[in-house]
């Protein structure tokens, strides 16, 4: 007896189009709501950062909405982006020298001409300086979301590779928010971590299975790196990391795996609650009477540029160069029109460009809100060049000649 068909909000609920498409729909709402005209405009920030519980730290001071929302939560989703990671490295797509070569290069140059647009964009103006990482980073989410509404028009290859950029991307964004957005360390506090890290690796190895001891070391671990002056969200990396992962006979990730548990776990939470929120958190831009101008000044431009144009330079231009000199293949049944479509998407920077936005310029909200201009404008139009390319122009992979 045949099963029967999905429906469609089931189907709606469980792919990759319907945390892109809340997300999306919480950056709108947030929007609207920042541009209501008198007291209401104003109720949307002064609810996210009226004071909302203790000071956990002397170095962000009282906690409030927008802090629970991103130095909170946001460890949660960046938590499941290490058990991603760590997946990917040990049974995923980039299992291997040989799988991982080419998404390496790609997401390299990905970040690192994005950077560059920024930076030449910006030049001479040194208050503008911290912003370079912006328009480095890829929004997964919304960059798969895009490419599921496109169906059996882009090739399962080119999900496959374009996921591993991702995870690639989302490692580098995790690297520069440690190195580059942190301040102020605390010794005593990063000791203290280190302790706690050092005894759930020690769990990994006593091969303990059950979960909470893992979440229990996740909390104490977020809540030291938080009083360290790291950002808190690199705890969430840092605790997947040590999660351990069991492989079982045909199947390269056992179903009662700790990783795999957690994972499904914490997936539905985080794209159908925690990234929405951080977009509606985030997103809200003013658009005013100088809201125009705005996008076209230095930082809304930089970003803006790095992520439409640098990240499809850099990542077609890093596969090209890889497939011609021999280093690596291109993905099997992708044109190079469909391979320019999938960096196009790529430029989707959305919630990682928000969050290192966030960071690059804290105690600067009209800089904050002209990055996020440019982070909307970038994103915008590579989403949209990206799904014509792909849905309109990229030959199928099948009238290619090889």
């Amino acid at each position: 007896m045949s099963r029967p068909a999905p429906s469609a909000p089931r189907t709606f609920l469980t792919g990759e189009m319907g945390g892109a498409m809340l997300l999306m729909m919480a950056a709108a709402a947030a929007i609207l709501l920042a541009n209501l005209p008198g007291v209401a405009g104003h109720l949307y920030h002064a609810v996210l950062h009226a004071p909302l519980g203790p000071i956990l730290s002397p170095r962000i001071g009282p906690m409030t909405l927008h802090l629970w929302i991103n130095d909170g939560l946001m460890a949660i989703f960046f938590l499941l982006v290490g058990l991603e990671i760590k997946r990917e490295f040990l049974d995923g797509g980039l299992s291997s020298w040989s799988k991982r070569r080419l998404p390496i290069v790609a997401a390299a140059a990905g970040m690192a001409v994005p950077a560059l647009v920024y930076m030449l964009v910006t030049a001479g103006r040194p208050a503008l300086g911290n912003g370079w990482a912006i328009p480095a980073a890829t929004d997964i989410a919304f960059a798969i979301g895009v490419l599921a509404l496109l169906g059996s028009r882009a090739p399962a290859s080119l999900k496959l590779f374009l996921t591993a950029v991702a995870i690639v991307d989302d490692m580098g964004a995790v690297a520069i928010i440690a190195l580059f957005y942190s301040h102020g360390l605390d010794l005593a506090a990063l000791a203290g971590a280190a302790g706690v890290l050092a005894l759930m690796v020690a769990c990994n190895r006593a091969g303990v299975k059950m979960l909470w001891p893992y979440l229990l070391g996740f909390l104490l671990l977020w809540f030291l790196v938080l009083l360290s002056g790291v950002h808190a969200t690199v705890a969430g990396v840092l605790a997947a990391m040590t999660v351990p992962l069991r492989r079982s006979p045909g199947a390269p990730d056992a179903v009662d795996s700790p990783l795999h548990r957690l994972e499904h776990a914490i997936h539905p939470w985080s794209a159908y609650l925690i990234v929405p929120l951080f977009g509606f958190a985030n997103a809200g831009l003013n658009l005013g009477s100088d809201a125009l101008a705005a996008l076209f000044a230095p930082l809304s431009l930089g970003v803006a540029l790095g992520l439409f144009l640098g990240k499809q330079a850099g990542i077609f231009g890093a596969v090209w160069a890889a497939v011609r000199l021999g280093v690596a293949e291109r993905p099997a049944g992708a044109s190079w029109g469909q391979v320019y479509g999938m960096a196009m998407l790529c430029g989707i920077g959305f919630t990682m460009s928000l969050f290192i936005g966030a960071l690059a310029f804290p105690d600067n909200a009209l800089l904050v809100e002209e990055a996020k201009g440019g982070i909307l404008l970038g994103s915008l139009m590579s989403a949209l060049s990206g799904y014509v390319i792909l849905r309109w122009i990229a030959r199928p992979a099948a009238s290619t000649t090889r």
